[in-house]
């Protein structure tokens, strides 16, 4: 693959009768992608039992006021106590992985606690975990038709419920998710 086919700042979009149910309907926003593999976030799915206050209270976080109501979101099967913050680029420090010139990924506490102090990024999108490939196994799944690709599109990522990330990223390539079969073949 050339680096111009690589799917850093895209979209992956599960397609019917994905075989592994942990991605099923999921939209992942691609960080990184390059010859030894791709690494990248759910962003459709809440991790449940946690809230951004407990959150804070667990990594010993002390903040001013009441910290803001954020849904965390399960990222990935990979890691899954590791945390990741996909943001808006207007908020970068050393650490900061700068996907694109909108969007950046920061795994810091500083990001948290900037947030929970109303100082951080103007968007933002909390992850416990991500989705991980290793070379090559991306490629392959593409093209044995588990998954679509689409421009990462920052209202999806960030201003989209839950559940409507996937048939909108869907629409958005101009596919009927009513259309769509689990049946794969080729001719």
């Amino acid at each position: 693959m050339t680096s111009s086919t690589y799917l850093d700042n895209k979209l992956l979009l599960a397609m019917p009768g994905m075989l592994d149910p942990r991605f099923d309907r999921s939209v992942i926003y691609v960080c990184s992608h390059d010859s030894e593999g791709a690494m990248g976030l759910i962003i459709n799915q809440p991790f449940d039992g946690l809230s951004f206050p407990d959150l804070l209270e667990q990594l010993e976080i002390d903040v001013k006021g009441q910290a803001p109501d954020i849904t965390i979101h399960h990222g990935g099967p990979v890691e899954p106590g590791r945390g990741f913050v996909l943001h808006s680029a207007d908020y970068v420090q050393e650490s900061t992985l700068v996907v694109s010139e909108r969007l950046a990924l920061t795994a810091t506490v500083d990001v948290l606690r900037a947030i929970a102090e109303g100082t951080g990024p103007k968007h933002h999108l909390l992850a416990l975990g991500y989705a991980g490939w290793g070379a090559g196994q991306l490629e392959q799944e593409i093209q044995s038709n588990s998954w679509l690709t689409a421009e990462a599109d920052d209202e999806i990522i960030f201003n989209t419920e839950l559940e409507q990330k996937w048939p909108r990223a869907m629409a958005m390539l101009g596919v009927n998710v009513s259309m769509l079969s689990a049946e794969t073949g080729h001719a």
